[in-house]
């Protein structure tokens, strides 16, 4: 029997045991639930800045957490090795949640503050961080996304109350530009929305030479974002040839500065990265 994925805006119709385009999300006994459960590829603690937040309790430490999978194909992918993988093309260890907050807490004296789910796309693996944040929140500690903002609103909105802080990717601010990476602009644009006022929010964009450097779109981009609040940090990041994209050249510096320039029109915090 065909069940269909409540997560993302893909909303893949699976038979059963078959896998989402996630790779990460499979349909069992008629529910589409997370298969990677547990399952921790990348395990860090970071400096909070690395997220990157740099308005979020700066100076601290983040135990960071990754599993595999994404429900997006960008050609320029910087953690491909994870994002583009299964349970098979990749190690990996599980954790149940209460072993995962347990190491949270044993780091508290090396500046922890809780646990940030990033490397790949966390929330594809959306029931192991939900099940994870709400332990963390029992014990004090700090839940920090990393994610591409394509969760439905349902799930989001369950999500949300347990979480601290995010940094959601705003890969382009063009419908059609999602559209070539397999993602759903306005899906990504509500979650901002809807996470914006609520918990500690920032914004990061990856200038990628011909696909995100446009002058017009980041202006419409960095506009947008005043609207909701001129206090939103936006991170501008340098590329580097990566995944599918490893011939092509990194973005000039340059190009990240000028566009800076153009956000501060709007923005009070914006920050460049990779330069």
């Amino acid at each position: 029997m065909k069940a269909v994925c409540p997560i993302c805006p893909r909303r893949c119709a699976l038979d059963e045991g078959q896998l989402g385009f996630c790779r990460a999300r499979i349909n069992r006994g008629g529910s589409v639930i997370c298969e990677n459960y547990g399952r921790v590829t990348s395990l860090a603690l970071d400096p909070i800045e690395k997220k990157p937040l740099r308005r979020f309790r700066p100076g601290s430490n983040i135990l960071s957490v990754g599993s595999y999978g994404c429900n997006m194909d960008c050609a320029y992918c910087q953690n491909c090795e994870i994002s583009g993988a299964d349970e098979t093309s990749v190690g990996w260890e599980d954790y149940t949640p209460e072993a995962l907050v347990a190491l949270a807490e044993r780091y508290r004296s090396a500046g922890n503050i809780g646990l940030a789910f990033t490397y790949n796309e966390p929330l594809v693996g959306y029931e192991f961080v939900l099940d994870c944040a709400k332990l963390a929140k029992k014990s004090g500690l700090s839940v920090v996304l990393v994610t591409n903002g394509m969760i439905l609103p349902e799930p989001w909105e369950r999500l949300l109350p347990y979480t601290d802080a995010a940094n959601i990717d705003l890969k382009a601010f063009s419908a059609e530009k999602y559209r070539s990476l397999g993602g759903e602009f306005e899906t990504v644009r509500e979650a901002i929305l809807r996470a914006s006022g609520r918990i500690h929010l920032e914004v990061t964009t990856l200038v990628v030479p011909g696909f995100s450097d446009a002058e017009d779109d980041l202006r419409r981009e960095a506009e947008w974002l005043s609207s909701l609040s001129p206090e939103i940090p936006l991170h501008l990041s340098r590329f580097f040839p990566r995944h599918r994209m490893r011939g092509a050249a990194p973005t000039p510096p340059e190009t990240v500065l000028r566009l800076a320039g153009i956000a501060r029109e709007y923005l009070k915090y914006v920050y460049t990265g990779n330069l």
